[in-house]
């Protein structure tokens, strides 16, 4: 008797951890959320930015800007931040750019994104 119960409690615990496997995908945290994704500036010059329609600062090459979530940043070429130089990019743009999850990624010339 107790051995026809084997099957059915191993059909039990499965049917449960198939359920449950799909959920385990959403319980993963972004791990850049708090501090938000440091943005290396690598094009070959000085670049202007302004997060979310804010002031307009300069973008030296080689330096970065952090974006939190929820944010997007416009690139610009000129220094009142007229004359877009790329589209816009958006947190979650980074954060899916950030292969290595250590929060930092650049933008190349040509406008490409890329883990750093």
């Amino acid at each position: 008797m107790i051995r026809n119960l084997y099957p059915i409690i191993f059909s039990v615990f499965l049917l449960i951890s198939l359920l449950t496997n799909p959920f385990w995908a959403f319980a993963e945290e972004d791990a850049c959320a708090e501090k938000g994704i440091l943005v290396k500036n690598m094009t070959t010059f000085n670049l202007w930015s302004r997060v979310d329609q804010g002031a307009c600062y300069i973008y030296q090459k080689n330096k970065f800007v952090r974006v939190l979530p929820g944010e997007k940043i416009g690139i610009f070429s000129d220094l009142v931040c007229l004359t877009s130089h790329c589209d816009d990019f958006t947190y979650e743009k980074f954060l899916s750019s950030d292969g290595n999850g250590d929060c930092r990624v650049r933008i190349n010339p040509g406008c490409e994104v890329s883990d750093l």
